[in-house]
């Protein structure tokens, strides 16, 4: 293989702050040499000239849905729908073309974008069409299915609410059409099945949308979710592989983790390695499901919704410890925190695995003093700020907040941290999620940002989807850095993130993503600027 000399441009090592290297020799996918022009260049076979541009390690998404961000991508997006009148003239018009007899699903409304916060119920979707249509909340624990989707799932008045679920109903205890958790299960157990075909067509579009945005890996959640395992598996190693270079981490559902294991599950690294078992805990703020110790200040009779109870989340942690392996568990109220904290101390990590606290959204002091203690890495989504304030305090009240969201507070504490998008619930441009880490505020607004005090540097967020998503899979010894031995894996900017206004973060332009040293994508429009 060629030995390549990258040069002509900053390069960000990222393992301090500032730290930066003239040249990197990179020879059969790896760093060999970092130093200076002079002293690799008697070293290289091939030179490539920055003639500029930015090079940093490679951005690494630490949680999304790769196959649902593809599904996104074929489906009716709802997540930048403003108001429910516009819902409707959306949905109405994609129904005009779906083809007849076929499921309509459309993904992300969020009714707290709505100046009405209203939520379609059943009947007025069937005014929309008679086809089977589920509509997914923008946070996916939540769903509106209209009135043959209800009857294909045999739910009725008389169903039972699930373990670990809710069915809405109205004053007749008639279901709504609303299904929250775990009954959004009853509906989506009876979708036709999906072919690996399909699966491999949406990972397809996955892969090209994320190396276009300076994506090199992603730590992803699939399995359990498509018919048996074996088909996004399948489908993960069709698609991803030396002739299509991505790194793709799977995080194994608690359904079909044993099965995985007992199988002895093959996969295809380093493209495509094998994860912990992954656990929900409670469900999101959003839909009122997440967990909180105390009830909702905007509706004091609820607490949310526990997935599982104590006995159930001590026994998966303690069946994912058999197979010596590590537990993914989202969390994203105070009182869902406080149950996994439960289950991990009694059931420690195996020797050399970290566990994974994804969300951790809400918090309290003696959580986190427990946290510290622990071989952990909290998986935090700096985008979930933007999107959930200003009503998330409402939900909350003021007396929660100083432990809501706190992303600066967490890694002060030195604790490990690793950004992520949770795509297709949040936008999957990495440096959108830094600039709202930074900024803590959308594009274009001018406010000092929801909770400023919770505001990172610039060098932390990039840190959260660099290092940060490497130390998430004990894998900090050889990605997220540009060091000697390292995967050479960069992300190529056509300026520099350290510079300038935070909205050089939303200007910034993707020149070239390179994986394992090949450049997979380039982006020609801006290569010579």
């Amino acid at each position: 293989m060629m030995k390549t000399l990258w040069y002509g441009g900053p390069i960000y090592t990222m393992g301090k702050e500032g730290e930066k290297v003239e040249a990197i020799l990179v020879d059969e996918g790896r760093i060999s040499k970092v130093g200076s022009v002079k002293e690799l260049k008697s070293f290289a076979d091939e030179e490539i000239d920055l003639k500029g541009a930015v090079l940093y390690p490679g951005f690494v998404d630490s949680h999304m849905h790769m196959i649902g961000h593809g599904e996104n991508l074929s489906r009716l997006d709802l997540s930048d729908v403003t108001s429910s009148q516009e819902m409707r003239d959306r949905l109405m018009a994609a129904v005009e073309s779906h083809p007849q007899g076929e499921w309509f699903i459309g993904e992300g409304w969020n009714e707290n974008n709505f100046s009405d916060k209203k939520i379609f119920s059943r009947y007025e979707l069937d005014k929309i069409s008679q086809l089977p249509m589920i509509l997914k909340r923008i946070c996916r624990h939540a769903m509106v299915v209209n009135s043959k989707a209800l009857e294909l799932a045999g739910i009725t008045k008389e169903t039972p609410d699930p373990d670990g679920g809710v069915i809405k109903r109205d004053e007749k205890g008639e279901p709504t059409g609303l299904l929250m958790d775990e009954a959004m299960e009853l509906v989506t157990k009876v979708l036709p099945d999906f072919s690996e075909e399909y699966l491999e067509r949406a990972l397809v579009k996955t892969v090209e949308d994320l190396i276009a945005r300076g994506i090199t890996g992603a730590h992803t959640e699939d399995m359990g979710y498509y018919g048996h395992y074996s088909k996004p598996l399948n489908a993960f190693k069709r698609v991803i592989g030396p002739n299509r270079k991505f790194r793709a981490h799977l995080l194994r559902h608690h359904t079909v983790f044993d099965e995985m294991m007992k199988d002895g599950a093959a996969y295809n690294e380093p493209w495509v390695e094998p994860g912990p078992m992954k656990i929900f805990a409670d469900g999101s703020l959003g839909g009122r499901t997440a967990l909180l110790s105390s009830p909702y200040s905007d509706q004091p009779t609820t607490h949310g919704v526990a997935i599982h109870s104590d006995e159930e989340l001590n026994r998966l942690v303690e069946l994912a410890r058999r197979h010596g392996e590590a537990v993914a568990i989202h969390m994203i109220g105070d009182l869902a925190v406080e149950k996994a904290l439960d289950a991990i101390e009694a059931h420690p990590a195996p020797a050399g695995k970290r566990d994974r606290l994804i969300h951790v959204c809400i918090l309290r002091e003696d959580l986190v003093d427990r946290i510290e203690k622990l071989p952990v890495e909290l998986d935090l989504q700096p985008s979930f700020v933007t999107s959930d304030f200003p009503w998330a305090a409402d939900r909350l009240g003021e007396e929660r907040l100083n432990w809501a969201y706190a992303w600066k507070k967490l890694l002060d504490r030195g604790l490990l941290c690793s950004g992520g998008s949770d795509s297709p619930i949040e936008d999957v441009d990495p440096l959108k999620g830094m600039y709202a880490a930074v900024t803590r505020r959308l594009p274009g607004e001018t406010h000092e940002g929801y909770l400023p005090e919770e505001k990172l540097s610039r060098f932390e967020a990039i840190r959260l989807y660099t290092v940060g998503s490497a130390e998430a899979i004990c894998k900090e010894d050889i990605r997220g850095s540009i060091k000697e031995g390292y995967d050479a894996d960069f992300t190529v900017l056509d300026r520099d993130l350290f510079e300038g206004e935070p909205e050089t973060f939303l200007h910034a332009q993707v020149k070239m993503t390179v994986i394992a040293g090949d450049i997979v994508y380039q982006n020609l429009s801006v290569l010579d600027k």
